[in-house]
């Protein structure tokens, strides 16, 4: 990852704004994280949030106010992803004066509350993420799929060599689950899962990893004891979540992943690990079935079966030409159709067409 300071454009010459309010890192920060360097290449953008890595953009917050009426060309894009942005951009515009076009990015896959749908109401544009998110919303939207760094998330050649370097199992295959630890991201389902498939797979690891909030501890812990009940604390393990630079190499480690998840509002990390050669069993949520190709990159099941996918990660498991198979295709469907550049260019030339309006 470019860890080099950004620029900041002048004041005056910000076309772009691109806020992100949450001071905890969510998937939201990681969107702006990973877009917002790129775009800047092409558009002269900023994220404006308390606090980002130094490769990213940044006007912080309290400079907003001092922003100039009208941007280089007329007005300028203000890019919310969530409703505390969509409502802050509302007040720049019609209480602050400053002239904006109001572009809102839905991940959403239910039924907006009526406070949100007036808010959408009030956007100049709406991105979707994906075509189901694109079906909750009451006006039209673009789909712009997200997209990954390919060349930060790719195979390795020695992945035995990788795993010693970060103290997991180096043999046999290892079955990854990242992300938050809750109830809503299914982390149940996948250590009942895993409990049965290796019932029959001595050979096979797994490594949940991701980070537990206070209110969901005592989740984590019931995992924890399940897993030591079964007696395999030391075939499925657990590991807090790993800074963003380091990110990559957890998803190399992999032979397969799995997104047990309950809900989701897109979910990147199937795409993260099919970069990375990683083919995916997944819920049917989020944005799963428009990532995954069902029985080439991975396969599909419904939302809490245990039983379907411990079945297909056994039948993954017993076939190693299959598994071999699947990672070149889970690879290459990402290099074609979800490159993180093909999102970036998406997104500005939504920019483009509202500045000139």
């Amino acid at each position: 990852m470019n860890t080099a300071s950004a620029q900041v454009p002048a004041l005056k010459d910000i076309e772009v704004i691109a806020p992100n309010f949450k001071r905890r890192h969510s998937g939201v920060t990681s969107t702006v994280i990973r877009l917002v360097p790129l775009q800047a290449s092409d558009i002269r953008i900023v994220a404006c949030a308390p606090e980002l890595p130094s490769e990213v953009p940044n006007l912080r917050p309290g400079k907003l106010l001092s922003l100039p009426r009208n941007g280089p060309s007329g007005p300028r894009v203000w890019h919310a992803r969530r409703n505390v942005e969509m409502v802050a951009g509302l007040a720049l515009k019609h209480l602050a004066g400053k002239r904006l076009k109001l572009l809102f990015t839905s991940a959403a896959q239910r039924r907006h509350t009526g406070f949100t749908r007036w808010l959408i109401r009030q956007m100049d544009a709406v991105i979707a993420t994906s075509a189901k998110s694109a079906s909750y919303l009451e006006r039209d939207a673009t789909v712009i799929r997200h997209g990954v760094d390919c060349k930060r998330f790719q195979p390795v050649k020695d992945r035995e060599a990788l795993r010693e370097e970060l103290d997991l199992p180096a043999r046999g295959p290892l079955i990854g689950c990242y992300g938050r630890i809750r109830h809503q991201k299914g982390n149940d389902l996948f250590v009942a899962a895993m409990i049965e498939v290796f019932a029959t797979n001595p050979d096979a690891k797994a490594l949940i990893m991701g980070r537990a909030t206070n209110e969901h501890q005592d989740y984590l812990t019931k995992l924890k004891n399940d897993v030591a009940e079964a007696g395999l604390s030391e075939r499925i393990l657990f590991r807090d979540e790993v800074p963003i630079a380091d990110l990559e190499r957890h998803f190399q480690a992999l032979d397969l992943y799995v997104a047990p998840q309950r809900w989701e509002g897109f979910g990147l990390t199937p795409l993260e690990a099919m970069s990375c050669g990683a083919p995916v069993v997944a819920t049917k949520v989020g944005a799963f079935e428009e990532l995954i190709t069902e029985g080439q990159t991975g396969h599909l099941v419904e939302i809490e079966d245990v039983a379907g996918i411990a079945d297909r990660v056994g039948r993954i498991l017993a076939n190693p030409e299959k598994l071999q198979k699947m990672s070149v295709a889970a690879r290459a469907s990402v290099v074609d159709n979800f490159r993180i550049e093909q999102e970036a260019a998406s997104i500005i030339a939504v920019y483009r067409k509202l500045l000139a309006e």
